[in-house]
């Protein structure tokens, strides 16, 4: 019932929602004689402006500001949204509402979440979101703010009730990710983005069942490395160490270090990996992508399924277009645009784009940066990062 429920309000949205970059007010189902009479007032109220100008000036003539925009209803019917500047409004048969553009912020009250393992803990979170369409944003909600605070928590608890107390503590930034999406895909009918979302971990009121009372282990802070998922910081370490065994053994000798010279990081929650050769730096675009042509395969094109578009601008100013195909075959990638429509166009600095490539640079913590600019659906864009995860697998 609750499904046939959403769908019924969803073909409702449609009737307002943008296509082709127009709003669609839904005037194709009033008849004729309604039109004519809308006509009809619409010139009547509009010489009425004219005759009693300036007069009516002073109540008809708005002034709209960057960050705002107008929605007006005119004899109960939507239109355009207008503004910013001079507006003008027809008396007695325009009804309107302002729209703030900015980005706005709010919390989710602390909430008692059950883990999968069965603990407790108790979570809030932090949102901020900006209004990307006003027309939806009026029609299609009537408190935004308490709807939005309502299904981030939702989504909040049913995320983290399906996962292990460890696996949060220790895959914050990926269970962020994914909350993100999935609070867009579900605020996006409402005329609604969402820039950010912040956990807040407050306390864990119970302990999972069979616990073992004990120190908790930590992986070590590393300087430059806290945004890192697990397996990529885990594989920055094993390089770094590799490094320092080098640094600290004897030209002269084949001894092996002691063991308090290195740090071995262990991950739990998934299956080992052998480890890749590390990128290199000073790489051109050109390298990169042939580097990343050679890692691709059929198991990737049925996981991503998609083709990326990548504008690419080097340090001289210079943009290259580059493409990653991974909608047949094997997939393929190479210089210039692909042979039919990309699914999503990216544009990135070249450096941003080998960090990326080498693990150093997360795709959606390049676009909450504004490093990187997509033009697309976002989720399709976040399973680029399968292509890097292949690279560091291999």
């Amino acid at each position: 019932k609750s499904l046939c429920h959403i769908d019924s309000v969803k073909n409702d949205i449609d009737h307002f929602t943008i296509i082709a970059g127009q709003y669609f007010s839904g005037d194709r189902s009033q008849s004729c004689l309604s039109w004519i009479c809308h006509g009809i007032v619409t010139v009547l109220a509009t010489i009425l402006l004219v005759l009693t100008f300036p007069i009516s000036g002073w109540f008809s003539i708005k002034i709209i500001p960057n960050y705002e925009q107008v929605v007006v209803f005119r004899l109960g019917r939507i239109k355009q949204p207008k503004g910013p500047g001079v507006v003008v409004l027809l008396p007695f048969i325009d009804q309107w509402e302002r729209v703030d553009l900015r980005i706005r912020a709010f919390n989710v009250p602390p909430c008692k979440v059950t883990t999968k393992d069965g603990a407790m803990i108790s979570v809030g979170a932090d949102i901020q979101f900006h209004i990307s369409n006003p027309v939806l944003s009026v029609i299609a909600v009537q408190n935004l703010n308490m709807a939005t605070r309502m299904t981030a928590q939702n989504l909040m608890v049913g995320t983290l009730s399906k996962k292990l107390l460890k696996e949060i503590q220790m895959e914050k930034l990926r269970i962020l990710d994914h909350l993100l999406v999935d609070l867009n895909e579900s605020t996006k009918l409402w005329g609604l983005e969402v820039d950010r979302v912040e956990l807040i971990f407050e306390a864990v009121l119970k302990p999972p069942e069979g616990f073992l009372p004990g120190p908790l282990v930590v992986p070590p802070a590393v300087p430059g490395l806290e945004g890192l998922v697990g397996p990529i910081q885990q594989l920055a370490m094993h390089f770094l160490n590799n490094s320092l065994t080098v640094a600290n053994q004897n030209p002269d000798q084949n001894e092996k270090p002691d063991a308090g010279e290195s740090i071995e990081l262990i991950n739990e929650l998934d299956p080992p990996s052998v480890v890749p050769v590390p990128c290199k730096a000073g790489l051109s675009a050109d390298e990169m992508i042939s580097a990343v042509e050679l890692f691709l395969s059929e198991s990737l094109v049925s996981n991503v399924g998609a083709c990326y578009q990548f504008n690419i601008i080097h340090p001289g100013g210079e943009q290259k277009t580059y493409f990653l195909d991974l909608t047949t075959g094997k997939g393929k990638a190479g210089h210039g645009e692909p042979d039919h429509k990309p699914d999503v166009i990216l544009e990135i600095a070249e450096a941003d784009f080998q960090a990326m490539v080498c693990g150093d640079l997360r795709p959606l913590g390049a676009y909450m940066s504004g490093r990187l600019h997509v033009h697309g659906d976002l989720r399709t864009t976040l399973k680029i990062e399968e292509v890097f995860k292949a690279m560091t697998q291999q």
